[in-house]
């Protein structure tokens, strides 16, 4: 008798598997706060309950919420996300007791809880990912939209560097907009919607990608002329570092674009037009711009400058090296002697307190959610699936690389913050509808074939013209 393969696990399965990993995320998250609180020789508070029940309670619907809208998705994603935000939550709840026993010692009122406002923003990031699930039953409608996402993407990046620095600029790089108490980084939801642009225009454009041009060696280059939208988005690049003074951003934007292009063609040779394009900005950037300069001399030698403009870094590597490989233990370091340890340097603060054991650990999380929405990208039908999972997950795995690699100083240090661990509520919610559409991406391509709705008919009005090659004459 013939065993019959088994299908795509059904959303029942799907449905434990995600509950057991978040209250496995949730009890890892509890007993972290309830560590912090010992070696701070603090009692447990009611107010430390609180933390952790809202907590609890914010993914308990977040969880409920990708059942009810995504039943099919897969189940390792949002705990994962959960895992990351909680942890995150730790540290800045850990650097809000520093701060408030360092204002007590100065005489001074502690400041407010950064992780109560950590959570509020957690708190509408899971809002938003479930409305976003809601109205986005189909996640290939986003490319009927995708010149105006284009446009608008192209707008919110550009947007802080052409603003008064008044309003835009913090700490030398101007990517915010502020309005009395409210702050946004605009350039964490650009990425999104030049995610999906991209996407659509390189499925759309598929033909002039892949093109037949010159051959060198056993590599095939595109024509000249086919290269407009790589220098594109290299300009583009090269406004933002010009305009915003931030390299992180412009390198993140870059990278994801020719990641995409590489993907969509498979060529090696778009690569390496891609890495002179770069290497040739760098050059000129170092010349031109003087944030830069310090930027690379920093990176070469972090303890020339040690107590100006080497300090962050400095104190971020003496963190890592005082943790060892299993760390202090939580509540037991001092990641608060270095600069916006809850931003650019969380990484740093987890590397102290939780060792290289413990840090490893947080990079396999982030791998594990980096390859669960490549293994999306990889089982889609559609080119627009493919292009969109395989650009929103490269987009993390790049920020995840470009901001650990400046803690460790292994490439200059661009100020982005890591997702879902740093405080923020720009990046937090973006990256949360990122989630979503992965999420959305991950329930259509493992949802059986009895299960899918057919697919939507375009109107003849509306169709796009393709062109095919003349059957042969009998």
């Amino acid at each position: 008798m013939t065993r019959v393969p088994d299908g795509p696990p059904g959303p029942a399965t799907g449905r434990r598997t995600e509950l057991l990993l978040l209250v496995a995320a949730a009890t890892i998250t509890t007993a972290s706060l309830v560590s912090v609180e010992i070696d701070q020789q603090h009692a447990l508070s009611f107010a430390l309950g609180y933390l952790g029940l809202a907590y609890l309670a914010l993914f308990a619907g977040a969880h409920l919420a990708v059942r009810r809208w995504a039943p099919y998705a897969d189940p390792l994603i949002l705990p994962c996300v959960a895992l990351l935000t909680g942890l995150g939550l730790v540290m800045i709840h850990r650097l809000d007791l520093a701060a408030a026993a360092s204002a007590v010692g100065q005489g001074l009122p502690a400041p407010s809880s950064n992780a109560i406002r950590q959570l509020a923003w957690a708190g509408g990031s899971v809002v938003l990912l479930a409305v976003v699930m809601w109205r986005l039953p189909d996640h290939r409608v986003l490319s009927r939209y995708s010149y105006l996402l284009g446009l608008v993407g192209l707008v919110l990046l550009v947007l802080p560097g052409v603003l008064p620095a008044s309003i835009s600029q913090v700490n030398g790089a101007k990517l915010w907009i502020r309005v009395g108490p409210v702050s946004l980084q605009p350039g964490e939801f650009a990425k999104l919607a030049i995610i999906v642009f991209a996407a659509s225009l390189l499925v759309e454009k598929r033909e002039l990608f892949t093109t037949a041009g010159r051959r060198l060696g056993r590599m095939e280059f595109p024509r000249p002329r086919d290269l407009a939208p790589l220098v594109i988005a290299w300009l583009a690049a090269v406004g933002v570092l010009a305009l915003e003074k931030e390299l992180g951003a412009s390198l993140l934007f870059f990278g994801v674009v020719l990641a995409m292009i590489y993907i969509a063609t498979e060529r090696v040779s778009w690569v390496l037009i891609g890495l002179a394009f770069f290497a040739a900005t760098s050059v000129l950037a170092y010349h031109l711009f003087a944030h830069v300069q310090v930027r690379v001399q920093v990176w070469e030698s972090p303890f020339a400058d040690f107590a100006g403009n080497g300090y962050q870094l400095s104190q971020g590597l003496f963190g890592l090296a005082y943790g060892g490989m299993l760390g202090t233990g939580l509540g037991a370091g001092r990641p608060d002697l270095v600069p916006l340890a809850n931003t650019d340097f969380i990484i740093a603060g987890m590397g102290e307190e939780l060792g290289l054991t413990g840090l490893a650990a947080i990079l396999c999380v982030y791998l594990l959610l980096i390859g669960r929405g490549l293994h999306a990208a990889n089982a889609a039908r559609d080119g627009f699936s493919t292009l969109l999972a395989a650009g929103l997950s490269f987009s993390l795995a790049l920020q995840v690389f470009i901001v650990v690699g400046g803690v460790t100083d292994l490439i200059p240090e661009t100020g982005l913050t890591a997702p879902f661990l740093s405080y923020g509520g720009s990046s937090l919610l973006a990256n949360y509808v990122l989630v979503a559409i992965l999420l959305r991406i991950s329930h259509h391509v493992r949802r059986p074939e009895e299960a899918r709705p057919a697919a939507p008919v375009t109107p003849l009005a509306e169709a796009a013209t393709m062109v095919s090659s003349r059957a042969p004459a009998e």
